[in-house]
């Protein structure tokens, strides 16, 4: 532990240090459109709101995924506790314009900066947050361990949760090392609670020397997005796409890295051989890569329809329909009965969230390479075979799509299969969930 402090102290010193080049740096970002316009102030801890009195929680989230999975545990814990007050603080500009739309009332959203660049969990930034909102508690999601904030709560003694806690192996390797692992095991043992996403995750926590009765299990939070998802209904432009989509073949290709875009586009044209009527709604992660997709395939001479455009599919040559926006996936899952997850086809990647398409009724497929969610795909392998199909190679994904268009029983058979395993699986998770934040965290708050 010793070390471990002594480590702590050399990386208080030097973010200290750091400080007056990443204000420099995220002016930079700012003027480049990278951060809010109006709100890049609150990542140097700088309030935007009035501290209303009483006891007060602190979730935070780093990027859209991790703030969805937090959502459902903010819903409940302000049904159970309506006198206290949460704030809800998020990194990316992309996560503030989704999630303030999923909030409840009265909840508090602010930015503040643990992005990627470590040197941002700054001492005065951290003692400028906590000094003005006085959290009774605090619940970080997923895989934030930023020491000045830890360190920081701990010595105010405010409670802290690690919720739907992950490491990816790169990250866990890291944490192990000689010289990391006396710090991992320190800020580790600052926590109430630990709520790890599978039995898995839960091994690497106690390899880095958390203390066993803080790691409690709950069932991974991003199942139940879905069930507290707040849509304002289908969009008629939806309604409308789905309604000339009828007679059509559609597969939806969800969540795609840079270059995946190439194997799903190899497969469609392959598909269009065999089966002229099918029509791919392509959705990658970042909304400007779709427009780079759309862009290049015109410059190639193919037609395709943009979403943010709000483009028809006027010709029967148009049959690929492009999504740059944010927070329509969930109903563009409803539009096509098969999904591919992307995230999942080069070896760098490691997946994303199944349980979305799965939610939908979708027969689900994704690549090989899923990392972070390979839990969740062996617990739905596990709990129905057909409810989830892996595939290593293009050819294997066509040959996939290709059973599922050519079969409509098979087709029902995944998709019902795909549903009652999301049934399953996310049922209790909320109500664990809270009896764990209840009885480690807010008891007495």
């Amino acid at each position: 532990m010793e070390l471990g402090v002594l480590v702590y102290r050399l990386y208080r010193a030097l973010t200290y240090s750091a400080s007056p080049f990443l204000h420099l740096h995220m002016r930079w970002r700012r003027l480049r459109g990278l951060e809010h316009s109006r709100r890049w102030h609150e990542r140097f801890g700088h309030p935007s709101a009035v501290r209303p009195p009483g006891s007060l929680v602190w979730f935070h989230a780093v990027s859209l995924g991790e703030g969805m999975a937090a959502i459902p545990v903010i819903r409940r814990c302000n049904e159970m506790k309506p006198e206290m007050t949460i704030l809800m603080t998020t990194t990316t500009v992309s996560a503030f314009e989704v999630i303030k739309k999923q909030l409840p009332v009265g909840v508090l959203h602010q930015f503040i900066n643990f992005e990627q660049f470590a040197p941002l969990d700054t001492p005065v930034a951290i003692d400028r947050f906590l000094g003005y909102w006085k959290p009774n508690a605090i619940v970080i999601m997923e895989n934030e361990l930023w020491p000045n904030l830890i360190m920081s709560a701990s010595q105010l003694r405010i409670p802290l949760a690690l919720l739907n806690a992950r490491m990816s192996t790169k990250s866990f390797k890291r944490w192990s090392s000689p010289l990391l692992l006396p710090l991992a095991s320190l800020l580790l043992s600052k926590f109430s609670l630990i709520v790890p996403l599978s039995t898995l995750q839960g091994i690497h926590y106690q390899l880095l020397q958390a203390p066993p009765f803080v790691i409690n299990f709950s069932g991974d939070l991003k199942y139940v997005v879905n069930k507290f998802y707040v849509s304002s209904g289908t969009s008629e432009s939806i309604r409308d796409l789905k309604a000339e989509l009828s007679e059509m073949k559609v597969w939806i290709a969800s969540s795609l890295h840079r270059g995946e875009e190439e194997v799903i586009l190899g497969v469609h044209n392959l598909l269009l051989q065999s089966h002229p009527d099918s029509v791919v709604i392509i959705v990658p992660r970042h909304p400007h890569h779709g427009h780079q997709i759309a862009q290049k395939l015109r410059n190639d001479g193919q037609s395709v329809a943009l979403r943010s455009r709000n483009e028809k599919l006027t010709s029967k040559k148009t049959n690929i329909y492009v999504v740059d926006t944010l927070g329509e996936l969930r109903e563009f899952y409803g539009v096509a009965p098969v999904a591919v997850i992307g995230g999942s086809f080069f070896p760098e990647l490691t997946g994303h969230n199944l349980s979305e398409a799965a939610a939908a009724g979708c027969a689900v497929i994704t690549g090989c390479h899923v990392g972070h969610f390979s839990h969740m795909v062996k617990a739905m392998q596990q709990e129905n075979p057909l409810s989830i199909t892996q595939v290593s190679s293009e050819l294997e994904l066509k040959e996939a799509v290709e059973l599922l268009m050519s079969n409509p029983e098979i087709l029902e058979a995944r998709q019902r299969a795909s549903k009652e395993v999301y049934e399953s699986l996310s049922s209790c998770i909320i109500s664990n969930v809270w009896n764990l934040l209840n009885l480690h965290i807010f008891r007495g708050k």
